[in-house]
């Protein structure tokens, strides 16, 4: 094998580990994830999987980083490509229900939260909270957009009605996994709904 081509080999066996990591993640959370179960499942050696990523945390770290890409490129990336105002914020939402309804027998990012929320801080921790406040942020910023554009009242703080969309959403996860996506889904569409309404001229 020539040096050209082991780069390549090598970014390819990272990303089947990452998604095999992701599979393992979304069922047992980045907690149970066993370096022993991942290496089994790729077909390596445990210190063939150490060799692409330093430590079960560089691993944990990498996996949170991959699926906050998954996760920003299917909700906010097409939200973008949506007029500035309440059009965007609802795409954001619609996508978001679109995620948790893909994602409604485990989602990582979501099961992170719930695992680290409550620890002393750590590199993992405080990857979490940067995902979870660039997220809401990212939320906010459209919300201000749709009040320059006067979709939204003008006196609203957007901060607070992310953290309400976001409080919802999170609700809507919780629920699709305990008693089914449909009727979580009919519940939080029908609060969204109402929220919006509450915050329109």
């Amino acid at each position: 094998m020539n040096a050209t081509t082991t780069p390549g080999k090598g970014a390819a066996t990272r990303e089947l580990i990452l998604e095999h990591a992701y599979e393992l993640a979304r069922q047992d959370g980045l907690e149970g994830l066993s370096i022993g179960a991942l290496a089994l499942g790729v077909g390596m050696s445990k210190s063939g999987v150490f060799a692409h990523f330093g430590s079960r945390e560089d691993l944990q770290l990498a996996l949170l980083d991959a699926t906050g890409k998954r996760f920003f490129d299917f909700v906010m990336a097409p939200a973008i490509k949506q007029p500035r105002g309440l059009k965007r914020v609802r795409t954001l939402v619609e996508r978001w229900f679109e995620w948790a309804r893909i994602h409604q027998s485990g989602c990582v990012l979501v099961s992170a939260v719930a695992e680290y929320d409550g620890r002393d801080d750590s590199p993992l921790r405080t990857r979490v909270k940067q995902q979870q406040s660039s997220w809401r942020s990212e939320m906010a910023r459209a919300i201000r957009l749709a009040m320059e554009v006067g979709d939204l009242r003008a006196d609203l703080d957007p901060d607070l009605l992310a953290f309400e969309i976001y409080a919802l959403m999170l609700g809507l996860h919780h629920d699709a996994g305990l008693f089914g996506f449909e009727q979580a889904s009919r519940h939080a569409h029908a609060a969204i709904d109402r929220l919006f309404a509450s915050y329109q001229p």
